[in-house]
């Protein structure tokens, strides 16, 4: 249906005037090219030169309504009855008929993201037009106004809109994951994600928690999880993210400890241990924090210790705090002595200490104040630091602690007199008469 057959019908018009027929031309136009052809709109033309407002009415809501469901197909039709959840589901075009009503029809496809918030607020408002106009016939005439303004909208945020993206399918999606001919391009899993309706998303991030804790899944499958599930989890809701949560702390009642290790795999890799409960962080991080306390200047279990805690050195229950900053201080600062094999005189683990930085360069107001404390009070390290070196390395963790600026002011002059070298004798001071610098 092309502006010839509008200009044809515009001069055989009888009923309605020039500048009324060119209202009709100007409107019935703004459509998509292949919407043109649509045997609704064909039919509104024909009645409109004769004033046929009601049935013209009818038949392009006809044309909107077929454009809609078309649409819904495309995107998912899968998605589609879960946010709907209709009597039957529907599987083919014919479905729409016998099993969605006009009102179900337009807020399901809004739900899916094939009408926007506006377009969806228009199209009611349309569907009662029809319903009015063309359902009733007992009602007043609708006028020529009244039929362009329907025209205008239902073109505007239907006919003239383009075929939404399609989404994927999850059952698929999983299945094309699970072998190697699987893509990992981040910019299309990242587009791929953020066009699922949040009901897709909430199903997609619980399908990979249960994917990737199962035992029977291959490599492929659990790599690019691997790779998938921190870009989904940057999409989900808080409430997503709770709900991810509380199935690991389920996990930690339930005991299976295999199970629990892949979900502490999952809940690392997603960086989600902000969700989990106080009780299943303290069940999982009290027994590496008392390991790595009870295992001072054994560089190798120290190295590996720290660097299974930092996934946790942001969310330490409270009670285990004091604990967890005395170790890894005292794991950091070393001691001094000598040994045949090196030259050096400080002994510390190496690949241990740049991880300990990082945890204090995350430190609260709170945290700041127990270093303090430890620093005052802990014996080992109180003599520890009598060496120059020892002293040095502590200094670097105060640094560090300057750096952040939010230390309350008692804590901030301790640890400036701990750092700045012309202060070293103010610094012992503060701390005798536990101590005396040699």
């Amino acid at each position: 249906m092309g502006n010839d057959l509008i200009v044809f019908d515009v001069k055989k018009l009888k009923m309605i005037t020039k500048e009324e027929a060119h209202l009709v031309s100007k409107e019935i136009v703004n459509v998509r090219e292949e919407v043109r052809d649509c045997p609704y709109l064909e039919e509104a033309l024909k009645v409109l030169p004769v004033k046929g407002y009601r049935s013209a009415i009818g038949a392009y809501w006809n044309a909107v309504i077929d454009d809609i469901r078309q649409k819904i197909i495309h995107r998912s039709l899968d998605l589609f009855n879960k946010e709907v959840n209709p009597k039957k589901t529907i599987v083919h075009y014919e479905d729409f008929q016998d099993h969605v009503t006009d009102n179900d029809l337009i807020d399901g496809a809004y739900k899916i993201g094939v009408l926007s918030w506006e377009g969806r607020k228009l199209m009611h408002q349309c569907r009662e037009t029809r319903n009015m106009f063309h359902g009733h016939p007992k009602s007043s005439d609708p006028g020529l106004l009244k039929v362009l303004n329907l025209i205008s909208d239902c073109n505007k945020y239907v006919l003239s809109q383009e075929f939404p993206p399609s989404i994927i399918n999850i059952e698929t999606y999983l299945t094309q994951m699970d072998s190697v001919d699987y893509s990992r391009n981040k910019i299309a899993v990242d587009q791929a994600f953020t066009d699922l309706p949040s009901v897709y998303k909430t199903e997609l991030s619980n399908r990979f928690l249960t994917t990737y804790i199962s035992e029977n899944i291959s490599s492929d499958l659990r790599g690019n999880i691997e790779f998938c599930a921190p870009i989904l989890w940057s999409s989900l809701t808080k409430e997503d993210k709770k709900q991810i949560g509380k199935r690991f702390d389920k996990l930690i009642v339930e005991s299976d400890q295999k199970k629990i290790d892949r979900g502490l795999s999952y809940i690392n890799l997603v960086a989600g241990m902000m969700y989990v409960n106080k009780a299943s962080r303290r069940i999982i991080i009290e027994p590496v924090v008392d390991e790595l306390f009870d295992s001072l200047d054994d560089w190798d279990k120290e190295s590996k210790l720290v660097k299974e805690i930092k996934p946790f050195s942001r969310f330490i229950p409270e009670e285990l705090l004091p604990k967890f900053i005395q170790a890894i201080t005292r794991t950091y600062v070393g001691y001094e002595g000598s040994s045949s094999r090196f030259s050096r005189t400080n002994f510390y683990s190496d690949s241990a200490a740049p991880t300990i930085k990082e945890m204090f360069q995350s430190f609260d107001v709170e945290s700041i104040d127990i270093f303090v404390s430890i620093v005052k009070e802990d014996t080992k390290i109180r003599r520890r630091i009598r060496g120059p070196g020892q002293l040095d390395r502590l200094r670097i963790l105060g640094n560090i602690l300057l750096e952040n600026e939010i230390a309350s002011d008692d804590s901030n002059d301790f640890i400036e007199s701990l750092c700045d070298e012309d202060k070293t004798e103010e610094f012992f001071t503060k701390i005798l008469p536990r101590i005396k610098k040699n």
